[in-house]
């Protein structure tokens, strides 16, 4: 079983990334919103433009600003120069999915990069929507890639 990075003689500690050298990482995160059936068929044809603007437009602007500024957000995120960051979002008649891909070139990954910008986009969108429902179910935020970096790859197993 690994050690937690982040403690250093018991104390949180930011990891020492100095002696890493800088190549391609990537990752991608995955969040699902239930907005239920009524709010959905609000949006004619899955749309999603609602009474504050549209919601997917601004969900992206949000969760990429929010990538880019994960290292200010979570404090032993190291700052990444945010080289790309990619939304996909897929509507149903209860919801929808984003996932949210983000790259660098640093000596870190950009895990949590992508976590924070899908979280954050998934937020906007509660945030755009709560006048219609408050019951909106933000869930199943996790990573479902990484390439790059010591530890290797990782793929999420199919759920």
């Amino acid at each position: 079983m690994p050690d937690f990075t982040h403690l250093h003689d018991g104390q949180p500690a930011m990891v020492d990334v100095s002696n890493k050298s800088a190549n391609r990482r990537t990752a991608m995160a995955r969040v699902r919103l239930e907005l239920g059936p009524d709010i959905m068929a609000r949006f004619e044809n899955h749309d999603l433009t609602g009474p504050k603007g549209p919601v997917i437009q601004t969900a992206i602007i949000a969760g990429t600003m929010a990538a880019k500024k994960t290292g200010d957000l979570i404090p032993f995120c190291h700052p990444l120069p945010v080289e790309h960051c990619r939304f996909t979002t897929t509507p149903d008649a209860t919801g929808l999915t984003l996932e949210c891909e983000v790259a660098t070139t640093a000596p870190t990954g950009v895990e949590m990069e992508a976590m924070t910008g899908a979280a954050v986009a998934a937020l906007t969108i509660y945030d755009m929507c709560k006048a219609l429902h408050k019951g909106i179910l933000i869930a199943d935020l996790r990573l479902i890639t990484k390439t790059g970096g010591k530890s290797g790859d990782y793929h999420a197993p199919e759920s």
